[in-house]
């Protein structure tokens, strides 16, 4: 499942655009295409094409997992879920015909330039919304992780305030937004935390390693453009630099010892038995 570096990823590449296609800011929608209705989240299909015909797009953000698109009037959302992807495409084929939709392009979104916002989705988790107010999807979602105003203070006191097991905690949308199962293992192994240690046991020092390392591991995924695995995302190269997500068997690189994978709330967790005590 894309996380926050892949989801930043591809945000910045429809905001900034790419060597021969525009980004999507100030390109105005004129009509949208819909090959699986269930996508649309809210309104209904019918409603969700109405309303986004005519309007611009005058922005290209993240929030959490969230792809944020405002527009001159409302605002269109975007989960990527499993295995979804969103990529700028030209409506023409090479032969100046209209191009016809990809196995998996769901959602066509057709500017009245020459391109198109494309929302493809393997799996059919993906969701797409259109609302006037964009807290109506955001208003559960945790703090960002990356905003200057999250803290280690702030981080040590939410984690005090509960007594899940850490790993679940720091997937929980509502606890931080943007952490999947990748770089809750990777964040959790630099700063030698056990994914199953109650969140209310870290130290003040402890916490704030956490918060350390959960911001540089986002930050290092974002730099080497997320991870390409198993889902519909093109040139990342994170997965080059795993730690321990995947790597069950082979030694840890700070102490050699095995690593190993158990299950926790039920999702697969990577993680080395000496480095990440439990006790």
């Amino acid at each position: 499942m894309p996380e926050l570096p892949e989801v930043e990823t591809i945000i910045r590449r429809l905001r900034n655009g790419t060597p021969g296609d525009p980004g999507v800011i100030d390109q105005t929608i004129q009509s949208v295409e819909i090959t699986w209705p269930k996508i649309i989240a809210a309104p209904s299909p019918d409603k969700f094409k109405q309303s986004l015909s005519g309007k611009t797009i005058i922005a290209a953000r993240r929030r959490g997992k969230f792809l944020h698109f405002p527009l001159s009037d409302g605002h269109l959302i975007g989960h990527l879920r499993m295995s979804g992807d969103m990529r700028i495409d030209a409506r023409l084929a090479p032969d100046g015909q209209p191009a016809l939709p990809g196995p998996y392009d769901r959602v066509l979104i057709n500017f009245l330039s020459s391109y198109r916002l494309v929302f493809s989705e393997i799996r059919k988790f993906g969701r797409l919304w259109y609302v006037e107010n964009p807290q109506e999807v955001f208003q559960h979602l945790g703090p960002e992780p990356l905003d200057p105003a999250f803290t280690g203070q702030q981080l040590y006191a939410m984690l005090q305030a509960r007594t899940r097991s850490i790993k679940p905690l720091l997937m929980d949308q509502t606890f931080i937004a943007g952490m999947g199962n990748i770089y809750t293992d990777e964040a959790l192994f630099r700063a030698r935390i056990h994914p199953l240690r109650k969140s209310n046991s870290l130290s003040v020092a402890e916490a704030d390693a956490l918060h350390q390392a959960i911001q540089s591991v986002l930050q290092h995924g974002i730099h080497s453009f997320g991870a390409s695995l198993d889902w519909f995302y093109r040139g990342g190269e994170f997965q080059n630099d795993f730690n321990v997500y995947g790597q069950t068997g082979e030694p840890c690189p700070n102490c050699g010892t095995p690593i190993e994978k158990i299950v926790v709330g039920q999702r697969g967790t990577h993680f080395c038995p000496k480095c990440q005590q439990i006790a």
